[in-house]
């Protein structure tokens, strides 16, 4: 199979299906043929469905020859393994779901196939979303195509793995504190994180209710439009979802950026930068204004709060997983373990405390945002992390530049902006106000025409 096709664009393939250059078959059984040749070392991949996408890519074709015009007709993707599959295992990363079938599917995986997309299987996932997977988890991790012995972000590292190897052309994530950009930042590839309520959850395997975001994972910003477009609505079967109108996210593409207001908050989200991280995100943002839009630096003084990220979060996810840990507390990774019951230690005039700060950032934020149309901050401090340093137990929490967009629940798009001189990808990170999608994509869309970082291909 040829690169060309594997790397190929969901508008590329649209176009090359209806004109008869390529069929949905064709280009199933190259990915999968692609898949067993590369994910022995990759791993990208927890489970294959072979006969369920022949059988769904067929039915697409045929759909086709009827004159169908969905976009994402035919289009192979993948889902993240804590997103239900009715009749296909979802094991979360974890033990304790190592044979869990569901007997329902998530409404994002629903809504995908509603749009006519091809399923190919079920991706790697940080055991239940949470941290870095690390010795002992029931599954092997994924692998970061553009140097195997670094990690490939958390915790949808099948998602972005799978993607930038060219096994899939869209997946989904889930991003509590950075688990779609971190991700898309480390593998070199395109996430976004909707607006909190944007896309539903229901189906999805929860890390913390209030913190946690789905959204989609492709390779080019476009991508990610018609991916979210297919997703975004409310839903009923969950709670936190909106009823604000979807937007047309794939219009605004096609509008440049010039007199758009770019706010850079440096406080916080530069400590400890690596230099070639900075020197890649100030040449972006000179891209930016050679493209005619403003950049200024802005101040969020309470963006450094990271403790009320890690209460918050830590408190929910105890909360979840309280019968089970206690049940089988054999079943959970040891490093997980010890961290989830931290989260019983969290009192309740803590977690109030730490949503009342979150209160006063998402108030500093909208404040700036009044002033500014977006916010550009590096996706991450420093590159991808090698495996020998991320799977020490001492470890930690990282230091990370994404848990902000998540208390605040912005829109917030992840895309390639350069490469470290040992070859592993760096990130801009962008942000918009609430539901503001379309604006954000139209950044990442100008940016992305106007550099060709996101055309290079890993050696996997």
């Amino acid at each position: 199979m040829s690169d060309e096709i594997a790397y190929a664009t969901i508008r590329e393939l649209g176009t090359r299906y209806r004109r008869r250059e390529l069929s949905p078959v064709e280009v199933t059984r190259a990915l999968l043929a692609r898949i067993e040749k590369v994910d022995t070392a990759l791993r990208a991949f927890v489970t294959l469905t072979t006969d369920r996408a022949l059988a769904e890519a067929r039915a697409a074709e045929e759909a086709l020859r009827r004159g169908d015009t969905r976009p994402l007709l035919g289009i192979p993707v993948a889902h993240k393994d804590i997103y239900l599959t009715r009749g296909v295992r979802t094991t979360a990363g974890s033990a304790l779901l190592a044979d869990f079938i569901p007997d329902e599917d998530a409404t994002c995986v629903r809504r995908w196939q509603e749009a006519g997309t091809v399923f190919l299987g079920k991706l790697m996932t940080h055991e239940f979303a949470f941290g870095i997977q690390r010795p002992g988890h029931r599954f092997p991790p994924a692998r970061n195509p553009w140097n195997l012995d670094h990690i490939p972000g958390g915790s949808s590292s099948g998602s972005g793995a799978a993607l930038a190897a060219g096994l899939v052309v869209g997946a989904t994530g889930s991003d509590t504190g950075g688990s779609i950009r971190g991700p898309a930042a480390f593998c070199g590839i395109v996430g976004l994180k909707p607006t909190y309520g944007r896309v539903s959850r229901a189906g999805v395997l929860t890390l913390s209710w209030t913190l946690d975001h789905t959204g989609p994972m492709a390779r080019t910003v476009e991508d990610c439009a018609y991916l979210l477009q297919a997703m975004a609505g409310h839903d009923p079967a969950d709670p936190a979802s909106s009823r604000a109108p979807v937007d047309d996210y794939l219009a605004p593409l096609g509008h440049d950026v010039r007199g758009l207001r770019i706010g850079v908050p440096r406080a916080y989200f530069f400590e400890g930068i690596d230099p070639e991280v900075e020197r890649a995100f100030e040449e972006a943002l000179e891209t930016l204004r050679g493209l005619g839009a403003q950049v200024r630096d802005v101040e969020v003084p309470s963006f450094g709060a990271t403790p009320s990220f890690l209460l918050i979060m830590m408190a929910e996810a105890f909360a979840y997983h309280e019968r089970d840990i206690r049940q089988h507390p054999e079943l959970y990774g040891d490093v997980l373990r010890e961290r989830i019951l931290t989260g019983a230690l969290v009192t309740a005039a803590e977690y109030v405390q730490a949503q009342r700060l979150r209160a006063e950032i998402c108030r500093e934020t909208a404040e700036v945002l009044r002033q500014v149309d977006i916010l550009a901050t590096p996706t991450t401090t420093k590159p991808a992390t090698p495996f020998t340093l991320a799977q020490d137990p001492e470890f930690g929490f990282p230091r990370s530049n994404m848990p902000p967009f998540n208390v605040t629940g912005l829109p917030t798009l992840a895309l390639p902006c350069g490469f470290t001189a040992s070859g592993l990808p760096l990130s801009l990170q962008l942000s918009g106000r609430p539901f503001e999608e379309g604006t954000v994509l139209r950044v990442g869309h100008a940016f992305e025409r106007a550099t060709t970082w996101h055309t290079r291909r890993p050696p996997v």
